[in-house]
């Protein structure tokens, strides 16, 4: 008798599992994100422009990473670059309170 019910718990739990496989959302495919400065052909990212800078900015100062903000490598290296210039001579934070 126990391993019927064992039989009849493990095909209620298949039943179940299924059924919460088929309440998930269906999830659709993002689009890809292109990089702003290859559109607008950016040869070079210049450090004292803080108004595009700060775009690539989180609330707490942090750099964007490049799956989130869509840069292509070159570009998010560039960016990179000109934040950190900014920071030093005090253009725009290094964090922020």
């Amino acid at each position: 008798m126990s391993e019927t019910k064992k039989k009849e718990n493990s095909a209620n739990g298949n039943k179940e599992a299924a059924e919460k496989k088929v309440v998930k959302a269906v999830k659709r495919k993002a689009r890809k994100k292109v990089c702003q400065f290859c559109v607008e052909k950016v040869e070079r990212i210049d450090y004292k422009d803080v108004a595009r800078l700060k775009k690539f900015l989180t609330e707490k100062a942090k750099i964007v990473p490049r799956r989130i903000s869509g840069n292509c490598a070159k570009h998010q290296r560039q960016l990179t670059t000109a934040i950190k210039r900014a920071r030093h001579i005090a253009l725009l934070p290094f964090t922020t309170d």
